[in-house]
């Protein structure tokens, strides 16, 4: 179950930077293709982000979906809010929003 402490320590974990990564591995050595692709829309986007290692910590590894409400990785967030996946993302970059974030100075 999903305790309050830990339900405080993802939350924290998220508001510590505007853009925040969940990902399976690091942006030097993501550890599968979707989480690569992630890095690769933010890096191409000149988007500048934080990422989290789920392999790292298997509590927020196995709560994360549950707090979010997704059940997959990698996931993203931006000021907070879940932008959801990989799939959220590339439709994002395709349509120019994340360039738009950007050249508002959101992110």
């Amino acid at each position: 179950m999903l305790t309050p402490e830990l339900a405080q320590k993802i939350k924290s974990l998220i508001s510590q930077y505007r853009v925040m990564l969940f990902m399976k591995g690091t942006p030097e050595s993501p550890q599968c293709g979707f989480s690569a692709n992630a890095v690769a829309l933010l890096v191409e986007g000149g988007i500048y982000f934080e990422s989290f290692d789920i392999y790292s910590d298997e509590e927020i590894r196995q709560w994360l979906k549950e707090y979010s409400n997704w059940p997959t990785y990698p996931q993203l967030y931006i000021d907070g809010e879940l932008i959801w996946g990989i799939d959220i993302m590339m439709e994002m970059f395709e349509s120019w929003e994340l360039e738009a974030l950007k050249q508002e100075n959101t992110l």
